[in-house]
């Protein structure tokens, strides 16, 4: 393995290391107003009623492949059961003229721990390239960014079974077994032993550890509230697919990290890092291979590819030009204390580097795809001035080192920043 592996690794530990103050939460005072407890849970992605807390994210998306996407889907409450769930959705796409579905249910057989047995059927897209942690759980943001310009998925049939546990409040725990039918929507074909594969099935083992050591908690009226939000935070989950095990057709293996690290040097000011590793091993597709999260579209101009830059992802990198199956990423993010300009104009100004570096073996066996590596160290600074106008801000963005481009426009990325929260 070479030296550059070690660069990011020193790098962001000697950020960790410094010194830092936890981040406390304010405790707000009870509102007793139900519109107040109704925004809250819509900004937590949820529209409640009486027995069903429909999701807002299966509303409206835009992708490159699907066009809009639309349906509807959510989970049972309390009301309906504090034993039982179940968690479905159904949507449609007007581009590819499909309907994709999860039909699931959940059972829970420890309340202390936390522990939840889960069963889902799904037919639905995957963006090829990406890596999920099983403890991030469900996740909701307004506007995603990097969903608009993604044209890369494949369709998966998954069947699975995962239970949920928590050890303690800074340590918890999700174990998955699934079953996938899987077919790229691009032309694509993984040789291997002669044989070239368009589609084909996986069986795969995961399990997800999330330790957050600094983390406090306390428990008030039967709900657990987090009263220290402090870092760093870790996250490892290894996963194994087997060959063979109910037709599946390759065995690899798979190794993720993440940590995230957080600095407060004043109320208003802050700095935080994101190193992020992955390990492929084995005769592994490129559906379950890495991308570094790129996102800048493949066209011409600056003007065309003006978009939304999304939170950690690469502005600067293009859509499907890099993949691994090792890689390793740095983001920093330096957020200057607000200009209080007037009481409903606070503009704020962060400042950004990103660093990626990657590798792949038997690059050949990809075929009817291009794509370059990683090797030599990607690089890209720049910065956001957030919150100009209803939320909304800008992003520039260059791309410098080794993967600079000739034509000098090609390494620039402006873009809109989107920052609202309820």
């Amino acid at each position: 393995m070479r030296s550059f592996w070690l660069y990011p690794v020193l790098l962001f530990w000697s950020f960790t290391l410094s010194a830092q103050t936890p981040e406390k939460k304010t405790e707000k005072p009870k509102d007793s107003l139900e519109s107040s407890v109704l925004l809250k849970q819509i900004g937590n992605g949820f529209f409640p009623t009486k027995i069903w807390n429909f999701d807002l994210r299966y509303l409206v998306k835009f992708n490159q492949f699907e066009g809009f996407r639309t349906g509807l889907g959510g989970v049972t409450n309390d009301n309906f059961s504090e034993k039982f769930r179940i968690d479905s959705y159904g949507v449609y796409g007007f581009r590819d003229h499909r309907f994709k579905y999860k039909i699931g249910g959940g059972a829970l057989l420890n309340k202390e721990t936390k522990s939840w047995l889960n069963i889902s059927y799904t037919d639905d897209l995957m963006e090829t390239g990406s890596s999920n942690f099983l403890t991030d759980g469900r996740t909701f943001s307004f506007f995603e960014p990097r969903l608009l310009n993604i044209s890369l998925f494949h369709k998966h049939i998954t069947s699975a079974i995962s239970l949920e546990h928590e050890i303690n409040s800074k340590l918890i725990t999700e174990t998955e077994f699934a079953i996938s039918n899987i077919e790229p929507t691009y032309d694509y074909d993984f040789v291997l032993n002669n044989t070239a594969f368009n589609s084909f099935e996986t069986t795969i083992a995961k399990v997800s550890v999330q330790w957050s050591p600094f983390v406090e908690e306390k428990t008030v009226d039967n709900k657990t509230k987090t009263v220290v939000d402090a870092y760093p935070k870790f996250t490892l989950q290894y996963s194994k697919s087997f060959r063979d095990v109910f037709n599946a057709d390759f065995n690899f293996s798979k190794l993720d990290f993440r940590t995230i690290h957080k600095i407060i040097h004043s109320k208003e000011s802050y700095t935080i890092g994101t190193f992020s590793a992955g390990l492929a091993n084995g005769n592994t597709p490129l559906t379950h291979l890495y991308h570094a999260y790129p996102n800048n579209i493949n066209k011409e101009t600056i003007l065309n590819r003006f978009s939304v830059a999304g939170i950690n992802s690469f502005e600067t990198m293009f859509f499907n030009e890099f993949f691994s199956d090792r890689f390793a990423t740095i983001v920093l993010k330096h957020y200057v204390k607000p200009f209080h300009i007037s009481q409903a104009f606070n503009p704020q100004l962060v400042l950004i580097t990103r660093y990626a570096v990657g590798n792949i073996n038997n690059i050949s066996r990809h075929q009817n795809i291009t794509f370059g590596t990683l090797e030599d160290g990607y690089t890209e600074s720049g910065f956001e001035l957030n919150k100009l106008l209803l939320g909304f801000g800008l992003s520039f963005t260059y791309r410098y080192g080794a993967y600079h481009l000739p034509r000098e426009e090609d390494n620039i990325a402006l873009k809109f920043t989107f920052n609202i929260t309820l």
